[in-house]
């Protein structure tokens, strides 16, 4: 070799720790920000991200970490980052790691691990990660070699991506980060859309054609905006009704004339009424899983009682639980470029009429001025005003409980990538996802809808907003309990109130104790100045609003649910 081509060589390849190649190939990959939790484990990556440029948010526990990096997923398509330590660290991670699992969100996850010649003696800290994550992600592995590094963060990215996308979990041994090799970088990742062919795009049409009552269920991963706009393309051309599954809202515009609704948990009787009376059931994207499905019993499985069309970008998916009179194995991506370019119908649709009614429906499901709940906060007249005075494109987030479904059933999402809630109902996500969303987007307003037992399970991560400066608007919904299971405990075993019961905090206190806006709003009137006061603060906020513990739904109250089950409980 000569020196020309031995100095090329490694000029090409320098020698780098473990952990510099590891970072390298995560700016190869366009990563820009990621989330961690620091330890002792992953020292030397640490090391090589103080030189990189990749914005680095310290975190308060993991779980919080793992949910930014997961609500940032969601919101680009793109692989979330997240690094923590080993053993607890890991543990505290899996919150956010099984939300990836179930809501189809591209997430890749760092751990640290104890150093190769301690494995298998239980280390301190120690745990066999394929045994811990093997069920809740698409791949767990573990590098042994630094000099392959390049190699399985490629894959890593790939995986995550690819199908139905989903949580990759990574182990790193604490001395193979800082051994010394010379690997040259991999490729930047690429993602494979999967695009329906001309033979199931004519099937797809006669179908349609052929149908009395069709539907559309879109609903899972893998959109962006232009895919939206497309799909809203295709229901202005066929006037066909769209309903967005469980918390994917933000996949269709719900001013849109062909918007039917959402498929979650209360969901509006007159839309199942629909999607059971229709004989084409188009579901786009989605796996039509618990909620969405209201517990399985909306469709017959394996067979379901109308023909389904079911379009996801995962084989496996399909035929997973329903036998769909047609499978077609595409890319949301893709086949809403193929729905744009479907044209029109030869003539005009015969389900018009019930496709304008259905919207006439959720229009007025989703009413907020029509409802009237127990008690001096009146969160119908709050929904309408936030509907007044915040943006289109304001991200909304939450976390799980009873205290979603003013967000749900009466914000109306028009704007993709808007919504930051799991469908795996994972509890305390709204506030890290909603650091997440605005470290992602500064300019984008950013307002976490909580409840009191929900808040705190990640509510520390306030204290991550005030450190970066972060002005998002936290509102708390205090009824004293865990909402949602006593409503489920007063159902089945009315008066019987136990470990449902908490004592909370001051939380306008709270916010200002981290040096925050923090106000409690206790009346109606309360509210708007309280939020204008927030928004103008600059600050991150907390409106401590005390709701009415018999206003468990918006049209249900406990001592209603209480006395239903105890007149079906009398002989």
């Amino acid at each position: 070799m000569s020196k020309t081509m031995e100095t090329k060589k490694i000029t090409s390849t320098p020698a780098r720790t473990g952990g510099q190649v590891l970072v390298d190939q995560l700016v190869t990959h366009g990563v820009k920000q990621l989330f961690c939790v620091p330890g002792e484990s992953y020292l030397a990556a640490l090391d090589a991200l103080h030189d990189a440029k990749v914005d680095v948010t310290i975190c308060r526990q993991e779980g919080g970490a793992a949910m930014m990096a997961e609500a940032q997923g969601k919101l680009t398509g793109q692989p979330g980052i997240c690094f923590v330590t080993r053993g607890p660290g890991a543990t505290n991670a899996s919150a956010g790691i099984h939300i990836a699992h179930q809501d189809s969100t591209p997430l890749i996850v760092f751990v640290g691990q104890v150093a190769r010649g301690m494995l298998g003696r239980e280390a301190f800290q120690e745990l066999d990660y394929g045994a811990v994550f093997g069920t809740m992600t698409k791949w767990t592995v573990q590098i042994d070699d630094a000099a392959r590094i390049p190699e399985i963060i490629s894959r890593a990215f790939h995986v995550a991506t690819s199908g139905r996308p989903g949580p990759v979990v990574i182990a790193l041994p604490e001395d193979m980060l800082t051994d010394v090799v010379e690997v040259a970088d991999a490729r930047p990742y690429s993602i494979t859309e999967t695009a329906p062919g001309a033979q199931a795009m004519a099937e797809f049409r006669q179908r349609l054609e052929q149908a009395e009552r069709p539907v559309v269920i879109v609903g899972g991963t893998r959109w962006n905006e232009h895919a939206v706009q497309q799909l809203s393309t295709f229901a202005d051309a066929w006037q066909v009704p769209v309903y967005c599954s469980f918390r994917r809202q933000m996949l269709f515009p719900a001013n849109h004339a062909s918007y039917g609704g959402d498929l979650g948990l209360g969901v509006n009787p007159k839309l199942l009424a629909r999607i059971r009376a229709s004989d084409l059931v188009i579901v786009l994207g989605g796996r039509l899983s618990e909620i969405a499905s209201q517990s399985y019993e909306l469709f017959g499985i394996p067979t379901p009682q109308q023909d389904m069309i079911h379009v996801h970008a995962d084989a496996n998916e399909l035929g997973r639980l329903y036998h769909a009179a047609q499978a077609i194995n595409a890319t949301p991506q893709a086949m809403a470029a193929a729905l744009a370019d479907l044209g029109t119908p030869a003539s005009a649709p015969r389900w018009a009429q019930h496709t304008h009614d259905a919207h006439a429906e959720y229009l007025a499901w989703s009413d907020p001025s029509a409802i009237r709940i127990p008690g001096d906060l009146q969160m119908g007249e709050i929904m309408q005003h936030l509907r007044d005075v915040l943006p289109a494109d304001t991200i909304f987030c939450n976390g799980a409980g009873n205290f979603a479904t003013w967000v749900h059933r009466f914000w109306p999402f028009t704007t993709f990538a808007s919504q930051l809630a799991p469908t795996s109902g994972s509890m305390g996500y709204g506030p890290p996802a909603g650091v997440g969303a605005k470290r992602l987007w500064p300019q984008r307003e950013v307002v976490i809808f909580a409840g009191d037992g929900d808040f705190l399970m990640h509510g520390q991560e306030f204290a991550t907003a005030i450190q970066y400066q972060l002005p998002i608007i936290v509102v708390i919904l205090d009824n004293a309990m865990y909402g949602t299971i006593r409503m489920h405990q007063e159902r089945e075993y009315p008066g019987r109130v136990s470990g449902t019961e908490l004592k909370n905090p001051d939380f306008a206190a709270y916010a200002k104790a981290f040096g925050g806006h923090g106000e409690r709003v206790e009346k109606t009137a309360e509210f708007a100045p309280a939020l204008e006061r927030a928004r103008a603060s600059g600050l991150p906020s907390i409106l401590h609003c005390f709701i009415d513990p018999e206003a468990i739904t918006p049209t249900g109250t406990l001592s209603g649910i209480r006395k239903a089950a105890q007149e079906r409980a009398t002989p």
